[in-house]
């Protein structure tokens, strides 16, 4: 999706559709800045309208019941309904190592990265039905059984669906960049966000984002370093839980033709588990 010369950001990953010309209420502003993780960016989405394919649609309602499901709508509610977070062993028929992407878009990275890590489960979080119905295609072409799909806002996944230290991984590639100024408070990685992702990863477990924005990066990189149970790591210099290497997809390849780099950072969570189950500080 093209913005400002750049070719791979995707309008709206991670955060629920409201028009984008409106802005919070002083209701929202107050339930977020008091929510247990403070100020949470307000939802927004850029206008996206396509329908599906007869094929795509076919797929859909034979492997969404069973791989897909709707998100709670909470994030915007003063007293969210409680609710048990998901119970993946169950949806994904074995206990494995947990990554949740944000933002999946069609899912060209998620079905490449999880062919290459079968032993671990991936969640991918998107808005847009249509990317949902395109990486659903793709699964059933593969045959590929490690993905779950949740349709739907990441900051109502990640508050009410995933449980504290359940995560081994959160990917977040090329969200929405809000370039202008006045829209950097509907940036995704604040830091309540990223304070948010610290507390669903398990100690050593890894948050890795990408951006070809160089005015977010700058913001992600800050915001990431300023999380005190993060550290910044050399994914070249020590072993990681879950692979960072990312496919090359079309649109990166096109950002790149442009002259738009394109910046990776990764987190690694502070504390190790112990065979014992016991957690000690670096």
């Amino acid at each position: 999706m093209r913005h400002h010369g750049q070719m791979h950001a995707r309008p709206g990953v991670g955060v629920c559709p409201v028009p984008m010309n409106s802005e919070p209420t002083d209701s929202e502003h107050s339930n977020r800045e008091h929510s247990a993780w403070g100020y949470l960016p307000p939802t927004s989405f850029r206008a996206r309208r396509s329908a599906l394919s007869n094929a795509q649609r076919e797929t859909w309602d034979r492997l969404w019941p069973r791989l897909g499901m709707q998100a709670p709508s909470h994030t915007q509610a003063a007293e969210p309904t409680p609710r048990e977070p998901l119970d993946t062993k169950t949806w994904f028929g074995r206990e494995a190592p947990l990554v949740l992407e944000i933002g999946c878009g069609s899912g060209t990275s998620t079905l490449a990265m999880a062919q290459d890590e079968p032993n671990i489960d991936v969640i991918a979080v998107e808005i847009y039905r249509r990317g949902l119905a395109q990486l659903l295609c793709a699964i059933d072409s593969a045959g590929v059984e490690n993905i779950r799909l949740i349709r739907g806002n990441a900051l109502d996944v990640l508050q009410h669906l995933i449980g504290p230290e359940s995560l081994t991984g959160v990917r977040v590639f090329f969200p929405d960049p809000w370039p202008k100024a006045r829209h950097h408070k509907r940036r995704l990685l604040q830091p309540a966000t990223v304070a948010l992702i610290a507390d669903r990863l398990l100690p050593g477990g890894v948050l890795h984002a990408a951006t070809d924005h160089p005015g977010y990066a700058e913001h992600i990189a800050t915001v990431g370093d300023a999380e005190p149970r993060l550290v910044r790591v050399d994914p070249g210099s020590e072993a990681l839980p879950i692979s960072v290497v990312r496919p090359t997809t079309k649109y990166e390849s096109k950002a790149h033709e442009a002259g738009s780099a394109v910046a990776d950072y990764v987190w690694k969570k502070r504390g190790q588990v112990t065979q014992s189950g016991d957690q000690n500080a670096p």
